[in-house]
């Protein structure tokens, strides 16, 4: 899994129980797989077709630096799969785990349409 991004918890991160709001997890974890989706597919045309389960480990706090992990599962011809987590880097738990998250790639009427990895395949 590749770590990349960092954020820091804030107040307004927060929920009325002073731990981090489940949607912005997620938030973060979608801008963050779209965000390795764009670098690896060399596209920013894409859009988010499926986020499966989401399984909340553990709580994140005022101040905890949070990173967020992207590893690439399956390839389709124009989707990719990811797997994603969001993590406390000082404690290394798991806050929150999704094992799939489908990315689409799009062209100008919207339409999923063919992506870099598997035209790369098919011209081998």
């Amino acid at each position: 899994m590749e770590y990349t991004t960092q954020r820091m918890v804030t107040y307004p991160h927060l929920n009325a129980a002073g731990i981090l709001v489940g949607g912005t997890a997620l938030s973060w974890i979608d801008q963050d797989a779209m965000v390795y989706a764009a670098n690896l597919l060399d596209t920013s045309r894409i859009a988010t077709a499926k986020v499966s389960e989401v399984v909340f480990n553990s709580a994140a706090n005022i101040g905890d630096i949070l990173i967020t992990g992207v590893e690439l599962v399956r390839v389709g011809k124009t989707s990719i799969t990811l797997k994603c987590e969001l993590r406390n880097k000082t404690t290394n738990k798991v806050i929150v785990q999704v094992e799939e998250v489908v990315l689409v790639t799009i062209d100008f009427n919207k339409k999923p349409t063919p992506h870099k990895l598997y035209k790369e395949k098919m011209a081998k």
